[in-house]
């Protein structure tokens, strides 16, 4: 084997520590400690976060080789821009994503397990399915809503810009979480009447974040589970990154529920990452092996998406690319409401 190929494989195995590194530094918030143009020693980093300096140093560095801080000189370290956006007041901050990894960092470890058997990564490690984990431990249910809106927040606004939802009366989001994606809809048209539904645990967050924008008279907020069924009265059925964290089987499930309750002229939108094709790189390819890793879901293809949507008794109507990586896929009724 060539050097170039020897050593090239060694950076890719060892880019778990990388993901670790920057899940560590959000939990500490050593970001927090350093303002852009006054950098800190390591020793002083350290002493504020409880680490070990030498240890501390050494992962600093190799972050740093990445663009996550900067070295300068006596083993201090500044801002970059991928550092500053793990400050907890930067806009859109990213900390909480990394403090999300940072707790269920171990499902990584059934990926193996994922791959030979087909069976769920995450409950081989942690005994039980990602959100029954999460029921089951509120603590973490927060900096999961937090680590999403990281995650997905910077995409509401792209998907606002490329779709037009002004000839929409009352959408209803299936898998609302925080209230962040509707809130945001809702601001932008001012017009529309809204429909939170979300599993208990949630929902109630998702009431207090509508009364803090206002928005408590435009917005009900409806506990359930999509499993069972899905609240009539929208004439709009929006699902963002909902249906990549499901099986084909759960997918089609949770669309033919939409589907009973969706009037004949209305229409569902998923805003979901699209796998690109042969060997071309994109965020859906890195994401789905999270979803393979974590909640045992799937990435999927435009393609692929138009099959679900045929088995839920949709069709696909239209494609809306965005700025970011994600996609509008809208699908419209194709036969009688008992499909």
């Amino acid at each position: 084997m060539a050097l170039r190929e020897t050593e090239q494989l060694t950076q890719m195995i060892t880019a778990a520590a990388l993901s670790r590194a920057i899940c560590t530094i959000g939990e500490l918030g050593i970001a927090d400690h350093i303002k852009k143009g006054a950098p800190q020693p390591v020793r002083r980093l350290a002493q504020l976060t409880g680490a070990h300096e030498r240890s501390l140093y050494r992962m600093l560095r190799f972050t740093a080789s990445y663009g996550v801080f900067r070295e300068t000189a006596d083993r201090n370290f500044d801002h970059t821009a991928l550092s500053a956006a793990l400050m907890s007041d930067a806009e859109t901050s990213f900390r909480p994503a990394a403090q999300m990894f940072h707790r269920i960092f171990a499902a990584w470890d059934g990926l193996h397990h994922a791959v030979l058997t087909g069976e769920l990564s995450f409950p081989h490690v942690y005994g039980q399915p990602l959100f029954d984990y999460i029921g089951s431990n509120p603590e973490l249910a927060p900096i999961f809503d937090a680590g999403m809106t990281a995650f997905h927040g910077h995409e509401t606004n792209a998907m606002l810009d490329a779709y037009d939802f002004s000839d929409i009366k009352v959408l209803a989001d299936i898998g609302g979480g925080n209230g962040s994606l509707l809130g945001a809809v809702l601001l932008r048209y001012p017009h529309l009447r809204g429909i939170l539904f979300d599993v208990h645990h949630v929902a109630g967050r998702a009431r207090v974040a509508m009364q803090t924008l206002g928005l408590q008279e435009r917005c009900s907020v409806v506990e359930g589970n999509f499993f069972e069924s899905i609240p009539e009265g929208a004439d709009t059925y929006l699902m963002r990154h909902i249906i990549h964290d499901w099986t084909d089987e759960q997918s089609v499930q949770i669309l033919r529920n939409c589907r009973k309750v969706i009037p004949q002229n209305g229409r569902i939108l998923l805003v979901e990452f699209a796998v690109p094709p042969n060997n071309e790189v994109g965020m859906g390819k890195d994401t789905d092996m999270v979803m393979l890793a974590v909640p045992g879901g799937m990435e999927r293809t435009e393609e692929e998406y138009g099959e679900l949507f045929e088995q839920s008794g949709f069709k696909m109507s239209k494609t809306t690319p965005t700025s970011s990586a994600v996609c509008v896929f809208e699908g419209r009724p194709s036969g009688p409401d008992s499909a």
